[in-house]
């Protein structure tokens, strides 16, 4: 008499979870955040589950170099790409947070054969005989270390260490914000340049201080774009490529009338429903910003421009694993073109600034110097000062993307009267 087949047992419903969104992130198909931010809400995991998919995600495409050196050599032939999904998030939490041999390969057999990502068989040889290899600690491809080698020196080993730890959760709170917060049962950790480092119970969408709009995620880096404007109570500004608004968020909330400009009309829709969130209000203006753009000038003009992300790793790992020499050449080339439109807005007198959240030089300093060159009715300027820690870079500076904080390229300008 046949046995019949046994079901497999079930696996933790986290690793599903993360192995799916894991396999899109790698096809291509989506960036890490937006689809794990579905896919949790998707599943209603409990906290401690959730917390784990988010650390298997992310983890695994900060390790990915590795993580590929060592299973590489295990591998023949062609493996189903979701099979490859399950044996790198299955290796990460072998060799980086250190679950026991018998626990992964239970784990992750369990999921490969009740999701059906591939034979099971194979999943259980290659975890158990997958090992270390050496492998360079900065996780990152040659060409994009030397840019963070060469720009940051004897930091570049800490600053690339620090990219390979879990991003903080960064929020702009008001006093009722802090409150909430720690009436949830959270903890403010520390704060920098006026944000707060937080640490929450659950989920930000669900807490209190977010649902009731006293709380706005946003890096001190990108914050430190705003106060690079100076003060803005009552002025009116122009938010130039200003994407999901959240820049308009935080200039609106310092009193400023700010008109928000991206060539895309779905991030305007975003923007709206998180001005509304937080009972705050924006102008908004479609347009292709390579372009010359028939608005009223303004004393205040910031544009934050469409970058490689270069300097935004910790949070955003899966960059290093696309991103090429060319997309820099390209990128830079079109923030060429959009920074004379940015300055064509500028009232005489007044104030431009430019910001990319990338450490290559070709994005930040020679996009600015070259403008400076051709453009000497603008004269950089000192920024006020900000309380992250900064290196001058040509006309403008650098933030160093340690403890949490985003490598941003930052330059004030100042239209002649």
């Amino acid at each position: 008499m046949s046995r019949p087949d046994r079901r497999p047992d079930p696996s933790n419903p986290a690793r599903e979870v993360a192995v799916r969104v894991l396999y899109r992130v790698l096809e291509g198909e989506a960036f890490a955040a937006p689809a794990l931010d579905r896919a949790l809400r998707e599943a209603r995991l409990p906290a401690r589950d959730a917390g784990l998919a988010t650390h298997i995600v992310y983890g695994t495409l900060r390790h990915y170099p590795s993580l590929m050196a060592a299973l590489s050599p295990l591998l023949t032939g062609e493996t189903q790409r979701k099979t490859w999904a399950v044996l790198l998030a299955g290796t990460f939490e072998k060799l980086f947070l250190h679950t026991p041999t018998h626990a992964v390969v239970n784990e992750y057999v369990n999921l490969t054969r009740s999701a059906r990502l591939g034979p099971s068989g194979m999943v259980n040889a290659v975890l158990r005989r997958v090992e270390a290899v050496s492998a360079p600690s900065h996780e990152l491809p040659e060409w994009l270390a030397n840019v963070y080698a060469e720009l940051f020196g004897q930091q570049a080993a800490q600053v690339t260490a620090s990219l390979l730890q879990p991003q903080p959760l960064w929020l702009s709170l008001s006093e009722e914000g802090a409150k909430l917060i720690e009436e949830d049962g959270g903890k403010i950790l520390r704060s920098l340049d006026e944000v707060d480092e937080v640490e929450l119970p659950g989920s930000l969408r669900d807490s209190p201080a977010f649902t009731r709009g006293h709380a706005q995620p946003i890096n001190p880096a990108s914050l430190a774009c705003v106060h690079a404007l100076g003060d803005v109570q009552g002025q009116r500004v122009l938010d130039l490529a200003g994407g999901a608004g959240v820049k308009a968020a935080m200039l609106a909330a310092r009193g400023a009338d700010v008109t928000s400009v991206d060539m895309l009309s779905r991030k305007h829709e975003a923007a709206r429903a998180n001005l509304k969130r937080l009972g705050l209000q924006a102008q908004f203006v479609t347009h292709d910003l390579t372009q010359p753009l028939d608005v009223p000038k303004s004393n205040f003009v910031l544009l934050d421009a469409p970058c490689t992300g270069s300097g935004t790793l910790r949070s955003h790992p899966e960059i290093k694993l696309r991103l090429t020499p060319q997309d820099v050449t390209e990128l830079s080339e079109l923030q060429g073109r959009m920074l004379p439109n940015a300055a064509d807005l500028v009232e005489p007198g007044g104030v431009l600034v430019y910001s990319v959240c990338s450490v290559t030089p070709q994005e930040g300093p020679e996009v600015v110097q070259n403008f400076v060159n051709a453009h000497p009715e603008f004269m950089p300027e000192e920024l006020p000062p900000l309380d992250i820690p900064v290196l001058r870079e040509g006309p403008g500076i650098m933030t160093v993307p340690l403890d949490g904080v985003d490598g941003f390229y930052i330059a004030r300008l100042r239209r002649k009267s």
